[in-house]
């Protein structure tokens, strides 16, 4: 059975799923009905709401050494063929994970102690966007292999207006463990640009 995450909760992924080696987080969202103009005021999703999902790769010193130690839409894939991208949705439309990042824990460098899970999003201050106009949004751990749901956190019911990233959740090498801990923090950045060097 899934556990449902409180922000802050840890886990330990040994613990919860000893054989775990492939795990998929997916991330998902819907956007909050915006009411039209006109005689009769229809409702209709936001235009051009990009929400883009990130994997920003850190050190022992919590930092990320490189470019290439962040994984989006951009650069689907680590150089150790540990961490993959599914792919960026442009709309959040459907049920389900609208994103995917599939980690084999096996696969992560050494010199990797933790992954951090992100979402901001594209051109923000451009389209006049934030997470107030974001529902639903959650993220979950699947055992890739089995399709198992590990965990869940949900994000609804907080307000994250006036927000434009989000730090979704961690997960930490610890020894011959990975723990998970689920963060929900909205941030302020303008660009996945800015959220890298946060970490920098």
């Amino acid at each position: 059975m899934s556990i449902n995450l409180q922000k802050g909760q840890q886990i330990s992924l040994k613990k919860e799923e000893p054989d775990l080696t492939q795990l998929m987080c997916g991330l998902g969202w819907d956007l909050v009905k915006q009411k039209r103009g006109g005689l009769f005021g229809a409702f209709s999703n936001t235009a051009d709401f990009d929400l883009d999902a990130s994997v920003l790769c850190l050190n022992a010193q919590g930092k990320v050494r490189d470019r290439s130690n962040v994984i989006y839409y951009g650069n689907l894939q680590h150089s150790s063929g540990a961490i993959t991208h599914l792919g960026d949705n442009l709309t959040g439309e459907g049920e389900g994970d609208d994103e995917q990042v599939i980690v084999n824990l096996p696969l992560v460098p050494p010199e990797i102690t933790k992954l951090v899970f992100t979402v901001n999003i594209y051109k923000c201050l451009e389209r006049e966007q934030n997470f107030g106009q974001v529902n639903n949004a959650f993220v979950r751990l699947v055992n890739s292999i089995t399709n198992r749901e590990i965990a869940r956190y949900n994000l609804s019911g907080q307000s994250y207006t006036n927000k434009t990233g989000m730090i979704l959740a961690e997960v930490s090498r610890q020894n011959d463990d990975w723990q998970v801990t689920a963060i929900g923090e909205g941030i302020r950045v303008n660009s996945l640009q800015d959220l890298v060097y946060s970490y920098s």
